[in-house]
């Protein structure tokens, strides 16, 4: 009976955790303090629910002989924008941040059918997006940026609140049991 007790506490949790934390994707905040703007100017949404992969990416897996859930994502970015740091510059980075700017430009475009590119100088245009990325691409290799914080998981006093919840209600449900059980037959 403990263990399903146990079982049942942190299977409710999961849960309604992994909805409060999934929240924070839709509120672009962490339980109501907004994420830093992104410094890339766009037009295209927030930096963090783009295309929705690390959203989508969250798992909850419950551990209940050590009482305790863990929370993972299998994007190799989601602890550098859940926590904040820096990060050194590489030659592929630098050369995924050309792309980017060429894509944006309309310098080179790619045809699928003849695999080559085009070299288009009439189509280029510069956005405020452009600029962004050409600026990143002249870094330095080594050189460091700072990824700032924009946390969707980790510990808060709506959590606690969360959990106090969850265990009140669980421990409501088992005192109910308890009193059928315990109940005198007639």
């Amino acid at each position: 009976m403990q263990n399903a007790f146990i079982n049942n506490i942190l299977s409710d949790l999961k849960v309604e955790l992994k909805e409060a934390f999934d929240l924070n994707f839709e509120k672009k905040s962490f339980f109501g303090k907004p994420w830093p703007t992104s410094l890339i100017p766009n037009r295209r949404g927030s930096l963090m629910a783009r295309s929705g992969a690390l959203r989508r990416s969250i798992r909850a897996h419950a551990t209940p002989a050590a009482g305790t859930i863990t929370f993972t994502s299998s994007m190799p970015y989601a602890a550098i924008n859940n926590d904040g740091g820096t990060i050194v510059v590489t030659a592929k980075m630098k050369r995924y941040f050309w792309a980017r700017y060429y894509e944006l430009t309309g310098k080179v475009t790619y045809n699928v059918k003849t695999k080559s590119a085009n070299y288009n100088a009439k189509t280029r245009k510069v956005t405020a997006e452009a600029v962004y990325w050409k600026a990143m691409a002249l870094k330095k290799v080594g050189s460091k940026l700072t990824i700032r914080q924009r946390q969707f998981i980790g510990h808060h006093a709506q959590v606690d609140t969360i959990v106090e919840q969850v265990a009140d209600r669980n421990f409501k449900a088992l005192a109910t049991q308890l009193k059928t059980i315990l109940k005198p037959k007639p």
